[in-house]
């Protein structure tokens, strides 16, 4: 029996990839091992949406090589995702000892391509974008089982000018909703309680299939599936947040109050010249409407610092937005001058010093406002999500307030013993800068 070794690397949708590429060769007869050099196949999934993500994805590439040559026994590479989609032909060039690279879309035909090359022992190189994704993919599952990433478009039709991923991931594709919640049914008898709903753009999600947005509707069918207790959305583009999808928030006690909305920046010069669909005014619509029609929403954001063009007072304008509209959670990036992309030639870069200080006042400024809005949670109660036993009476879980791995937690002191996965009741005692600190309610 052969055996395969999957390194993950980006994103939650590259993840859910990696999930199905272990499923489609698990069914295969191939065993998954947690050593690389034991494997007969290293498989990478990697990522390539900004430097750093690439130099990641190389290093685990150099890596996977040196095994490869160290290692006694034949084991060949395989590299797929968003760094074979953006780099193939200089993958197949470059580092030979890669024996397979697949694109962002024909992971989902891995076991082909495998049999492919042990019968012609030759490298291959298939980098289409354009494969029809396949529904009813096995998947294995590499989160806990009380969670699950549920992808429910692939692509985006964006094209904003600082981004890649039109040219990774390929035009907007939605999923049809009865597959989707098939999905969703299978992860419920499974254990999950948690569906994580993602896509490059999800608010969008319909609008290419059906001809209008039908977030909204995914979401009501979802939420009548036994065993699944919390929804969770990412990445909604705030052009596109409807009123029908509000009005789900407000009414439905699955879908929690989360609003993960990447704004990217508020200066509307700067929007233009990204290419985003909203201006400052809009934004400023969109958060006063939320904040006053959705019960204990909490709204999560991305801002890019450093844009070409970016003036200090279009800093400034940043900081004051923040200030005022105090955010929930913000993460804060640094620009990225991405190749092949219409910002990599725009006048007026912005040198590594300055994005540096600028990015270290934002983080500052936001970290003063998280700490603020922890403070007024001391005294509520919660429902947690239990994910880690830390130490003693001390574990480790997450609120509706907070999503996997970007957001802050909750250390839960109990004298009781506490499951992992199930939800608790917590009253929140003192607050830190981004968690929480809290005492079980039995």
């Amino acid at each position: 029996m052969k055996k395969i070794y999957v390194e993950s690397l980006g994103c939650s949708k590259n993840l859910v990839d990696s999930e199905n590429i272990i499923g489609i060769l698990s069914n295969k007869g191939y065993e998954v091992t947690e050593y690389a050099d034991k494997a007969d196949y290293i498989i990478i999934n990697t990522c390539s949406f900004i430097n750093d993500a690439k130099e990641e994805s190389i290093n685990s590439i150099i890596s996977a090589v040196q095994i490869k040559s160290e290692e006694k026994k034949k084991i060949s590479i395989i590299v797929t995702g968003c760094l074979s989609q953006r780099y193939g032909e200089d993958l197949k060039k470059e580092i030979p000892e890669i024996d397979i690279i697949i694109g962002t879309t024909g992971f989902q035909n891995i076991d082909e391509f495998i049999e492919k090359y042990e019968k012609e022992k030759n490298i291959i190189c298939d980098v289409t974008i354009d494969y029809e994704i396949k529904e009813d993919l096995p998947r294995n599952m590499l989160t806990p089982n009380y969670y699950a990433y549920l992808k429910i478009s692939e692509g985006c039709d964006n094209h904003c000018t600082y981004c890649v991923i039109p040219k990774l991931r390929g035009k907007y594709r939605s999923r049809k909703i009865e597959n989707i919640v098939n999905e969703a049914k299978i992860l419920a008898e499974q254990g999950v309680k948690e569906i994580i709903l993602i896509a490059q753009d999800t608010s969008k999600y319909g609008v290419d299939l059906y001809k209008e947005k039908k977030l909204h509707e995914l979401i009501k069918q979802l939420s009548d599936i036994k065993g699944i207790e919390w929804i969770r959305i990412h990445y909604l583009y705030p052009e596109d947040i409807y009123d029908e999808l509000i009005n789900e928030f407000k009414n439905n006690d699955k879908l929690l109050n989360y609003f993960d909305i990447p704004l990217q920046h508020v200066n509307d010069d700067i929007l233009k010249r990204m290419n985003r669909k909203t201006n400052k005014q809009q934004i400023v619509d969109l958060i006063t409407k939320i904040k006053k029609e959705v019960d204990g929403a909490v709204i999560r954001t991305s801002l890019i610092t450093g844009f070409p063009g970016e003036t200090e007072e279009n800093h400034e304008e940043l900081k004051t937005f923040l200030e005022e509209y105090k955010l929930d959670r913000v993460g804060i990036f640094k620009y990225s001058r991405e190749e092949n992309t219409p910002a990599y030639k725009f006048p007026n870069q912005i040198s590594e010093e300055t994005m540096e200080i600028r990015h270290g006042e934002l983080m500052e400024l936001q970290q003063s406002i998280s700490y603020e809005k922890n403070f007024n949670k001391v005294g509520n109660v919660y429902d947690v999500l239990i994910e880690e036993h830390d130490i003693e009476k001390i574990y480790i879980g997450r609120t509706y307030m907070d999503s996997v791995d970007i957001d802050g937690c909750v250390y839960v002191t109990s004298d009781k013993k506490l499951t992992i996965g199930n939800m608790y009741k917590v009253k929140i005692n003192d607050a830190l800068e981004y968690d929480l600190i809290g005492d079980v309610i039995l």
